[in-house]
């Protein structure tokens, strides 16, 4: 795969940082408002997508520094040991707890197991697209 020109690298080097932040604020939004863990992951698989075709597979790769196969089986695990808690209080698989967590300099936390699982299902789209991505990218060569 060829690289993109000067200006798209430049471009993408000054996008990446904030589509990935988007997708953060994206995932981190998703309980009270449109967005989560799915729309987030397809924004973050993009931005390094967008990397790739700035730039080549194996750059991509590089930056990525993960697997995308590990990825999306942390995820798998992640969304999965969600529902364990409600099961160790007797409540039915994948039932909704929330903790309270006190974090110094930011005051109260709010956990929950539905933030688990959506962290989890963004690591399942991203490892999933970029599997399939970069594995079409590097075909070509």
């Amino acid at each position: 795969m060829m690289a993109g020109s000067l200006i798209l690298q430049t471009g993408t080097r000054l996008l990446l940082p904030l589509l990935l932040l988007f997708s953060v604020f994206l995932l981190l939004r998703g309980h009270d408002e449109p967005g989560g863990g799915f729309i987030a992951g397809l924004v973050a698989a993009m931005a390094f997508a967008l990397y790739m075709f700035a730039f080549d597979v194996y750059k991509a790769r590089a930056i990525l520094r993960i697997d995308p196969r590990n990825m999306l089986g942390i995820g798998l695990l992640l969304a999965t040991l969600s529902g364990v808690p409600a099961l160790l209080q007797g409540r039915a698989f994948l039932t909704s707890l929330w903790w309270d967590v006190e974090v110094p300099l930011f005051g109260e936390l709010k956990l929950s197991t539905p933030l688990v699982f959506d962290i989890g299902v963004y690591l399942v789209v991203i490892g999933t697209v970029l599997t399939i991505v970069l594995a079409l990218a590097e075909a070509e060569e």
